[in-house]
Formats: structure tokens, C-alpha cells, sequence
């Protein structure tokens, strides 16, 4: 299911993040370094996403880093259509920490920046989370959306 977010109703910043965690936009130089780890952790699908969020200019791609600068999270946005947001996701081992809900909102934010008015959250995978978090609004008969009959690999 598809979901429709205000981006003009967004929580003002800055967001609350776990210690030692920062949270920047990517640079196209970082994708030797990000795709494989997005990859590994949630498919080629998502890393071919990625791939097009680090070729624009400004990336479309918020990173979180660990103190250490190790990956922890990104969030992409108008990759796979203008207006869209995602993919998006956290390692396990920060999962529960608020990251996840904090690049949402870096990546919701750009958009809002960029002129959009509202966005929508593609194929949402934890439609409360997003419904709590930004207030999404699910868009009724919206299955299988924008991915609808996409080639898939094998």
C-alpha cells in the first residue's frame, strides 16, 4: 500500500539521534562504499535505488554514520518517481533507536526544501510506523502501485 504524507505539517527539527550517530546527506564519491552495504543488507533492488539517489546532484541519499563511520542507515527520495519516497533502511543492530524515523524525516524534509508539498511513501512496508511518525495517510486502492509488473531478476 501506498501512503500519502503532508510534507508541510512535518515536525519542526532537529531530531533526536542516538549518541554518536550523525546523519548527513551522501556524496556521489561514498558509493563504493554504500551500495554494497545496501546490497547485502536489503537486495539489488534497492541498491540499483540507491544507485540513482547518489548519481543526482544533490544526492538524494541521507546517510547515518556511527561514531566509528561505520553505516548504520539511508533514506532515499525521488529515485524511482518524482515525489516518491524510499527505500529506506536500518541496520539490525540500530534498529529501535529512533534512526529510521530520523533519516525519514532528513529525507521528507529535502523534499519539502526542494518545493514538494506532499510525498508519497511507495509499497510501505510498516504502514503504522510511518502513520505514527509523519502522520501518512494510507491511499486506498493504491496496490500494486508504481512497482506494478516490474522485471525482476531469475
Amino acid at each position: 500500500m501506498d501512503l500519502l504524507v503532508k510534507l508541510y505539517a512535518l515536525p519542526p527539527g532537529p531530531d533526536a539521534l542516538p549518541p554518536g550517530v550523525t546523519l548527513r546527506r551522501a556524496i556521489a564519491p561514498e558509493a563504493p562504499a554504500i551500495l554494497p552495504w545496501i546490497e547485502e543488507r536489503f537486495g539489488a533492488g534497492w541498491r540499483a535505488e540507491a544507485a540513482t539517489a547518489l548519481a543526482a546532484c544533490p544526492a538524494r541519499i541521507h546517510i547515518a554514520l556511527s561514531a566509528a563511520g561505520n553505516l548504520l542507515g539511508f533514506a532515499c527520495h525521488d529515485v524511482t518517481a518524482r515525489g516518491l519516497f524510499g527505500p529506506t533502511g536500518v541496520d539490525v543492530e540500530a534498529r529501535g533507536t529512533g534512526l529510521g524515523k530520523a533519516l525519514l524525516l532528513a529525507s521528507l524534509r529535502a523534499m519539502a526544501a526542494a518545493g514538494y508539498a506532499y510525498a508519497v511513501i511507495g509499497g510501505a512496508g510498516p504502514v503504522e510506523f510511518y502513520v505514527k511518525a509523519v502522520g501518512a495517510i494510507p491511499i486506498e486502492g493504491s496496490e500494486p502501485g508504481l512497482y506494478r509488473g516490474m522485471l525482476r531478476p531469475g
